[in-house]
């Protein structure tokens, strides 16, 4: 073979390996991502012609539903309206998908290996999605949403099955309605109103100083590592230094030596920044990361609607060991310390299921047109954050909480509930963010109300949380 042909054959054979290249990345590797684009219209369009499953809640409530419509295709109709609408979602050609619809897309398409689908189109068979069962409570979820509104303040709710990790009720205040926002001027109305910003999930999306709730993960650290035990006692003087900075408690009140169960139960700050700091930020780091501190929630919900907690300088994750970060603050939620209901919400889980700490997720099953379950929703262990006897004896102490302690308020007659109330102060004139994260039976739990003038933990936001664990029969 003479050179210029052998160059010629060469060539071919590279341009040949390039096409191959190029094909196989959109086809196979970044298929997925292409379809998930929110500019790539065309799976949308090619969408309208699939009717999508439905989204049912475990008790059987229909969420979302398609309905014919002309050229033989199908639009999206959301019969609860706001009352799940952050977590369902939407589905519209105009402006794409969120929450569930989105996060499920292929189950609710019908989305099948490419064989499949050629052998359905030949058979002739209707394109029909999957449906989806999600974990969802209606009972519940009306009441945390009622309970929210009334509260008068936006704010969001978490509540979780302790054994398997599922997601009982969501709800972020205010809300929308997802059958309006398929036309794009109000989509683009709603996205402008940044005061309220409806359509941000705050339950997982926005992170919030978690106050004293953040105690909890703080006393795991130190009972788990065999620093201190629950009859450890330590100072609670008001104005003790912290990191060099005089600490106060809340309302300044002054305490002796006082040992750690009285110290989460009257939420005693000097005790808690200063076991913080004797910890180290080394360990408080190893214990957040546990617990799922910074870290993207493994939750079955699309990525860009969910935020990891954790310390916050400038936007960005900063670790608890970053000689900027004021350890002794962040150990009982301050200090730049930012968390969203669902990690708060997670950490009352894994204490309630003997330190063991599970994926949340919205999954019960899917089920095909022909009535067989597709896919079922399971309990996945994420990780072991503390041994037994350290969630045993924490659980202890969230139980004085709220038998006598700042956390009465979500008291459940005859029922043992677990709890820490949160009252993080954003101000020196009272500006405050109220939370009650805790647990009682089967379900674990985390409730915040933005920016709420005098409001507390104990006295806001606690009564949120029984309501609900009321509604779930707890």
């Amino acid at each position: 073979m003479n050179k210029p042909v052998l160059r010629l054959y060469l060539l071919v054979v590279v341009l040949f390996a390039v096409l191959v290249g190029f094909t196989s990345r959109w086809t196979v590797f970044d298929a997925e991502a292409l379809r998930e684009n929110e500019l790539n219209k065309r799976t949308l369009l090619q969408e309208q012609k699939i009717r999508r499953g439905q989204i049912r809640t475990q008790d059987g409530d229909v969420l979302a539903r398609s309905v014919p419509r002309a050229g033989d295709t199908f639009g999206r109709r959301y019969p609860a309206a706001e009352l799940f609408a952050h977590a369902v979602g939407y589905a519209y050609t105009s402006i794409g998908r969120a929450g569930l619809e989105r996060s499920h897309n292929d189950a609710l398409t019908g989305q099948t290996d490419e064989l499949t689908g050629v052998l359905d189109s030949l058979l002739g068979k209707d394109e029909r999605g999957d449906a989806l069962v999600t974990t969802l409570d209606t009972r519940a979820q009306r009441e945390a949403v009622a309970a929210l509104e009334e509260s008068g303040h936006k704010g969001a709710l978490v509540a979780l099955d302790v054994r398997t990790g599922g997601v009982l009720a969501m709800a972020s205040v205010p809300s929308y309605d997802p059958n309006r926002i398929g036309d794009p001027r109000r989509f683009a109305e709603l996205n402008r109103d940044t005061a309220n910003a409806p359509l941000v999930n705050r339950a997982t999306q926005n992170g919030y100083p978690p106050g004293s709730t953040m105690k909890v993960v703080t006393a795991a650290a130190a009972l788990d590592t065999r620093r201190y035990r629950p009859d450890s006692r330590v100072s609670g003087e008001n104005g003790k230094p912290i990191s060099g900075v005089p600490l106060n408690n809340f309302g300044n009140e002054d305490f002796g030596d006082v040992d750690l169960t009285f110290a989460l139960t009257n939420s005693i700050n000097t005790v808690w920044a200063e076991v913080g700091e004797k910890l180290g930020g080394r360990t408080m780091q190893r214990y957040m990361e546990r617990f799922g501190f910074y870290a993207e929630p493994p939750l079955d919900y699309p990525d860009a609607q969910m935020s990891a907690s954790g310390v916050r300088k400038g936007g960005e994750l900063v670790p608890v060991t970053d000689d900027a970060v004021d350890v002794g603050r962040v150990a009982i939620g301050q200090g730049d310390l930012f968390a969203t209901p669902l990690q708060m919400a997670t950490v009352a889980q894994t204490i309630a299921n003997g330190g063991v700490r599970l994926k949340p997720h919205f999954l019960a099953r899917t089920i095909d047109p022909d009535g067989r379950t597709v896919e079922e929703g399971e309990a996945e262990e994420a990780e072991r954050a503390v041994s037994r006897e350290t969630a045993a004896a924490l659980t202890d102490m969230m139980r004085q909480v709220v038998r006598e302690g700042t956390g009465t308020a979500a008291a459940l007659e005859g029922v043992e509930v677990a709890g820490k109330t949160g009252t993080a102060e954003l101000n020196l004139e009272g500006l405050n963010q109220p939370w009650f994260m805790g647990f009682a039976g089967e379900v674990a739990i985390a409730v915040t109300l933005e920016r709420f003038q005098g409001g507390t933990g104990g006295t806001d936001a606690a009564p949120i949380a029984r309501r609900v664990l009321e509604a779930l029969g707890q």
